[in-house]
């Protein structure tokens, strides 16, 4: 079988983590943690210590630091979108107003979006080291259209890439079920009903305030 000569860019991979604390920093004061630069530093050394690691071929290590990293993210938008539906259902006595409500639901509904893909990203079919060493994708958490494709209907050694996961992760936010790429994997699914119903979750209450039902 043909190998892949060249690693999937990881570029795709650092602008969506780089975007999440820029979505954190904007949000209104009672929804973000207090030292508000502390994300956004610690952020930008964990993404260096992926790209140093994986330039250096040093794979273990480069993933202890993506690990590392997408927690990091995980805790700071899951504190955020705690305090988002505290503040949309028993409301904020002024200290943020509806319209910026609004605006940090959207931002967080797309840090949502962003955190899962990359957890989709990392955890795949043993990440995209594992996935590097493979030739064409044939074995994974999820059920891509392009794995029941010969490399000849393909025309390429083909693995999935982070957008493949972002639109995984887009789709599930927006159809709240699998569209493009199946679950196979148990794990998979229990991270696709959670972040449907964080998705569900941020639109119900927002259609709910902006009716005035809560």
């Amino acid at each position: 079988m043909r190998q892949p000569t060249e690693s999937e860019p990881r570029w795709t991979a650092y602008m969506a983590a780089c975007a999440i604390p820029l979505l954190q920093i904007s949000l209104p004061a009672p929804l973000r943690p207090k030292a508000i630069w502390v994300l956004p530093v610690v952020a930008v050394l964990l993404i260096v210590g992926t790209f140093v690691t994986h330039r250096l071929r040093r794979y273990r290590l480069n993933e202890a630091f993506g690990y590392g990293l997408e927690t990091v993210l995980t805790l700071s938008t899951f504190f955020s979108l705690f305090h988002l539906v505290r503040a949309l259902v028993y409301g904020t006595r002024g200290e943020v107003s509806g319209p910026d409500l609004l605006g940090s639901s959207a931002l967080l509904w797309v840090a949502n979006v962003l955190i899962f893909a990359l957890w989709y990203w990392r955890l795949d079919a043993g990440g995209p080291n594992r996935r590097d060493e493979r030739g064409h994708h044939r074995h994974g958490a999820f059920l891509f259209p392009q794995m029941q494709m010969t490399e000849e209907e393909v025309g390429e050694v083909w693995r999935p890439g982070f957008v493949d996961y972002l639109f995984l992760a887009f789709n599930t936010s927006t159809a709240f079920s699998p569209t493009d790429a199946a679950p196979l994997d148990r794990g998979a699914k229990i991270a696709m009903m959670v972040q449907a119903l964080i998705s569900l979750t941020i639109i119900a209450l927002v259609a709910a305030r902006g009716v005035n039902i809560l």
